[in-house]
């Protein structure tokens, strides 16, 4: 039986998946419209942020993905160590499965984006851009699809996504951190440690937590270290116990209040701008190119393959269960549906190119949306044929 906190994530991923999609047409579609000066002016707008002596000068769209997505994962993380520790995961048999499919899912795609971009005109820096799923899409997608499917398969793609990104975060900080400023990391770190040390203040007043986390971040900017880590790893410092009893605890008061924002103002806020692009000029034989081809492909078939194969291994090796009441076709369309990368590619390819390439940039966002479109579309069609099914045994 599922938990009211689960639930109440999955609805909100849910309803906030439908809005991504409408941030991302309405992105699209104005950077390809008369407006389109006005929309690139605004992604683009220079912002300072100064405090004492932190200031910073970026675009937009670099404080949204460097500041706002830092939120975004702490929500991740906290709904992560939530279900490991008291959730549905607990059981190790039962998140060893969906970590498994996670790990197929970044293997197969990074191996065929490598593949297809050795060589001449190839951008193998990209390898990360297809390993990540988006969880508000895919969500949205298996809920729309097959409302009436096992709830096990819901919280499997929710495991499955949640484990993709946190591992995409573990390679956003290794593979895109340059020059590090170990003073600001230690600075950093100290602020992640006073975080810890307010669980175990039981009348910490909750600004507090806030405050570390800002800090922490901060700092973390300062050093060179790309922040979204901070918000997985400031996740883990969030208590899961109430203070007292009958209380919420910490880590469910900040998912209860944080989350809404997050799903419905961040994502979308992202969505909308890092989704524009011109398509002026393009064909057919610009997806033929190394990097959209690579990551179109990644995500569309390199994921299902690797989160079907590892699926199907784990389950046949007896090293995890398959969740209960699915059948295979469901698994198989729950994988197709883990190449929705969107939100979380186009954060990572965003990354793994530099700004002024815009070439590169261009051909991340292609590749994103091809392979984001198909996994939806096939994914949708398999779900909705294997509910389909389902009603005619019933029947």
């Amino acid at each position: 039986m599922a938990r009211r906190s689960t639930l109440d994530f999955l609805k909100t991923e849910t309803a906030s998946g439908l809005i991504l999609a409408l941030a991302a047409l309405a992105g699209l579609v104005l950077a390809n419209s008369p407006l389109a000066e006005r929309y690139f002016t605004f992604v683009n707008q220079e912002i300072t942020v100064q405090v004492a002596a932190f200031r910073q000068t970026h675009s937009l769209l670099v404080w949204v993905k460097d500041g706002l997505m830092s939120v975004f994962f702490f929500v991740v993380g906290l709904e992560l160590k939530s279900e490991v520790l008291r959730g549905e995961l607990a059981n190790p048999r039962r998140i060893a499965l969906p970590v498994l499919a996670a790990l197929g899912g970044m293997i197969a795609p990074a191996g065929l984006y490598l593949l297809i971009n050795q060589g001449a005109g190839g951008a193998p820096q990209g390898w990360p851009t297809p390993t990540a799923t988006d969880i508000a899409f895919a969500l949205a997608a298996l809920t729309i699809a097959g409302p009436r499917l096992p709830h096990a398969l819901r919280a499997f793609l929710l495991t499955l996504a949640i484990a993709s990104d946190l591992a995409a975060v573990g390679l956003i900080a290794m593979l895109y951190t340059e020059d590090v400023h170990f003073v600001a990391l230690g600075g950093a770190a100290a602020a992640l440690g006073l975080m810890a040390l307010l669980g175990r203040w039981k009348n910490a007043p909750f600004l507090f937590y806030a405050v570390c986390f800002v800090l922490a971040w901060a700092f973390t900017l300062e050093s060179g270290v790309t922040p979204s880590i901070v918000g997985a790893v400031a996740a883990m410092t969030v208590p899961i116990d109430p203070r007292r009893p009958g209380e919420e605890s910490p880590l469910r008061h900040f998912m209860r209040s944080i989350h809404p924002y997050v799903a419905f103002l961040i994502l979308p806020l992202f969505a909308f701008s890092a989704s524009g692009f011109s398509l002026a000029g393009l064909s057919l034989s610009a997806l033929a190119a190394p990097v959209p081809m690579g990551v179109a492909l990644g995500l569309f078939l390199g994921k299902q393959a690797g989160v079907f194969g590892a699926t199907a291994l784990a389950i046949g090796l007896k090293l995890g269960r398959r969740p209960t009441g699915a059948k295979w076709l469901e698994l198989y369309g729950v994988a197709l549906l883990s190449g929705v990368g969107f939100t979380l590619s186009l954060f990572i390819g965003g990354l793994a190119f530099d700004a002024d390439d815009a070439t590169g940039q261009a051909g991340v966002r292609l590749g994103v949306f091809a392979g984001s479109l198909l996994s939806l579309a096939f994914g949708m069609a398999v779900l909705a044929l294997a509910q389909r099914l389902r009603s005619a045994e019933r029947a």
